[in-house]
């Protein structure tokens, strides 16, 4: 037998794997507030550029258009290339495009920074999943999804009180600037620290490697895609309807409270931060209640099901008071109670990839948050026009209720505890098919 590779004794502090899953947070953290920036900076460009709801909606949702196209191509990248790389590569694009924003004249240039953007933060959330995929315990899979992307809710947190104050400090335009050196200071970090396999970290330890999966050294294999999309559609549809609202919040709140309710840019900041900090509470909750449940019942489909379908029926039950409520505090904490809820959502959901197809993590992450992507372009679209036909700003949230429940009932078509392996190509991909024992 081989001698075990060398491994460097851990000095007294924070742990390799878990300085990792810090970068990784720090990722989400700041892609997402480059994300949503323009959000809360919309209330003064909306002014400059003189623009409607209808043309909010569309730089909006501009980069979602390559944002769905490289879920499935950023996925595949990474399965083939390795996380390092790829995170390098797309930081360097959308930390890129986010300063680019700053030089915008009008709606058309506008548009075209947030295609941009879309191009570089496409493959994160699946090259990520990649990451994790050999740097994560398979056991603490639901707690990396749900922590990581809590930072990317506390990134949605802040931005509403650091764009505003940065918007007094140096203009719109400033604040942009800022966000984007934030992201290259990210990508030098990144490449600087991270390896593709834990064993060829400097600070990894032999404790950590026992617990951590196994990276296979045979070249990556060909993506059967038709068994694996057959495998992944209804997780991909059920993610849509998570995208749905998620995109709702992240995009029209801000407008919703300052048209609803007549307030300044300092108190919309103030409410929408309420909800967004509320949210990523959920966000980590969602993981860590799916992963006791796991090791509780050791069964997977009650772990990640049975969690994501509690969070869309509390999410859309929360909403359906701000139907009859008039009152800003009231609205405020239904709005937060539901996203709260549809946050619960996304650790549950972000470890079903890998649940079901180890070996093709990174594709699997692709399929599944195009169905996000899809809603980034479509949600945001449809809540500003139907804002400017109806002038009424909770329509959209109405709308979203009947998405949830979509998104309830289809998540029971979704069976993680069947694993995706090479034999299973050969085998039946009938979604309904009971598991092999």
């Amino acid at each position: 037998m081989a001698p075990a590779p060398a491994t460097a004794v851990r000095p007294a502090g924070i742990s390799a794997t878990t300085k990792v899953l810090w970068l990784l947070c720090a990722m989400y953290f700041i892609s997402y507030i480059a994300r949503q920036n323009v959000s809360t900076a919309i209330i003064g460009i909306r002014t400059e550029f003189n623009l409607s709801n209808t043309q909010a909606g569309l730089i909006f949702s501009a980069f979602g258009y390559p944002y769905l196209l490289f879920q499935i191509i950023g996925g595949v990248t990474a399965d083939r290339f390795g996380p390092r790389t790829t995170l390098f590569v797309s930081g360097l694009i959308w930390a890129g495009a986010t300063v680019l924003t700053s030089v915008a004249w009008d709606f058309y240039s506008l548009f075209f920074a947030r295609i941009l953007l879309g191009f570089g933060v496409g493959a994160t959330l699946p090259t990520a999943t990649r990451a994790m995929q050999y740097w994560v315990e398979s056991r603490k899979r639901g707690f990396a999804q749900g922590i990581t992307h809590a930072f990317s809710r506390l990134g949605n947190a802040v931005t509403p009180a650091l764009i505003v104050g940065l918007m007094a400090i140096v203009t719109w335009r400033g604040s942009f600037v800022v966000v984007g050196l934030a992201g290259f200071v990210w990508v030098a970090l990144w490449y600087w620290y991270f390896r593709d396999d834990p064993k060829d970290h400097p600070a990894i330890t032999p404790q950590e490697l026992a617990v951590l999966p196994q990276r296979s050294n045979r070249p990556a294999p060909a993506v059967p895609w038709s068994p694996l999309i057959a495998r992944m559609w209804p997780v991909t549809l059920t993610y849509f309807c998570y995208g749905w609202c998620l995109w709702l919040y992240l995009s029209f709140l801000l407008i919703f409270f300052k048209d609803r309710f007549t307030l300044s840019a300092a108190e919309t900041a103030f409410f929408a931060t309420i909800v967004y900090t509320v949210g990523a509470i959920g966000n980590t909750i969602g993981g860590v209640v799916s992963d006791r449940i796991l090791r509780a019942t050791n069964n997977v489909r009650l772990a990640r099901v049975g969690a994501a379908v509690f969070g869309f029926v509390g999410a859309l039950l929360s909403l359906l008071p701000i139907l009859e409520a008039h009152d800003k505090v009231v609205v405020a904490v239904c709005l937060s109670a539901g996203f709260f809820f549809a946050e619960m959502v996304i650790g549950p959901m972000w470890a079903i990839p890998m649940d079901i197809a180890p070996r093709y993590s990174g594709t699997a992450s692709g399929l599944m948050n195009s169905g996000s992507a899809l809603a980034a372009i479509l949600s945001p679209v449809v809540a500003g026009l139907v804002t400017d036909w109806t002038h009424d700003p909770q329509l959209p949230f109405v709308i979203a209720i009947g998405v949830l429940t979509l998104g309830a009932a289809s998540a029971f078509l979704m069976h993680p505890e069947r694993q995706f392996t090479e034999q299973a190509v050969t085998a039946s991909p009938l979604v309904g098919a009971a598991p092999s024992q």
